[in-house]
């Protein structure tokens, strides 16, 4: 019986709603306290001086300036300056 008797939908074709997961802000645009720079899954970027890691590793702004990105030592860094 290779057949299928009962023409449904397959029960494997569900897939999940998307995170919206990325950089929200990019390097050189300006911010204010609470702005979300980044959603992320694990500390892809870190952050650095007038930034958060929140609990679901989101990096938020402290204070108002300009978003820069960096690196040191080889880890990725997200900064707010004046």
């Amino acid at each position: 019986m290779a057949h299928t008797k009962a023409q449904k939908a397959v029960s494997g074709n569900r897939d999940s709603r998307s995170k919206r997961l990325g950089v929200k802000i990019y390097g050189g645009q300006k911010v204010k306290p609470g702005y979300v720079i980044v959603r992320q899954r694990g500390s892809k970027f870190n952050a650095g001086v007038g930034t958060q890691l929140s609990r679901d590793f989101t990096i938020i702004a402290l204070r108002a300036g300009v978003v820069r990105f960096g690196q040191k030592r080889g880890e990725k860094y997200v900064y707010v300056s004046q």
